[in-house]
């Protein structure tokens, strides 16, 4: 019977885990499993809490950094960016003019659908701009105050 109130407890800190979204929880729902397969085993309540400890604690403190570390941008780890990450912070030229519904960008030879960062702001066929953020396939842009990074 005490393993299946550990299994349970595995399962709703799972889904807990599933709303916290802090890579943090399912390392308790995993010593929930392990206590669980002692208390099948025989285990007595004290030796099942241990075990839940020990493996949540483990857990925790060898997995979670890992995850950690490779939730980090390629800017905030120190790698050379690519993808989306490096388009942002690089120049642009626009081609067709941009306002804060449309407009068309050239990025390092590829056109991208772009639009004003402000609203009241419009570029020019010519002018330099800057990409500040891409939200999907579009180019969140402004002008080119930063001299070339």
């Amino acid at each position: 019977m005490e393993a299946v109130l550990w299994v349970v407890l595995a399962i709703a800190l799972a889904i807990g885990e599933a709303f916290a979204a802090t890579f943090l929880v399912i390392f308790f729902a995993a010593g929930a499993l392990a206590a669980a397969g002692a208390a099948a085993l025989g285990a007595n309540l004290l030796v099942q809490v241990i075990v839940f400890a020990i493996v949540s604690g483990l857990s925790v403190g060898a997995i979670r950094p890992i995850i950690m570390r490779h939730q980090q941008s390629a800017l905030e780890s120190g790698e050379t960016p690519f993808g989306i990450e490096a388009i942002e912070g690089s120049q642009a030229t626009v081609l067709e003019e941009v306002g804060a519904d449309r407009g068309m960008v050239k990025i390092d030879g590829e056109l991208w659908t772009a639009r004003s960062f402000d609203a009241d702001e419009k570029y020019l066929p010519g002018e330099r701009v800057r990409v500040i953020k891409v939200k999907g396939a579009t180019a969140i842009v402004w002008r080119d105050d930063m001299p070339n990074l």
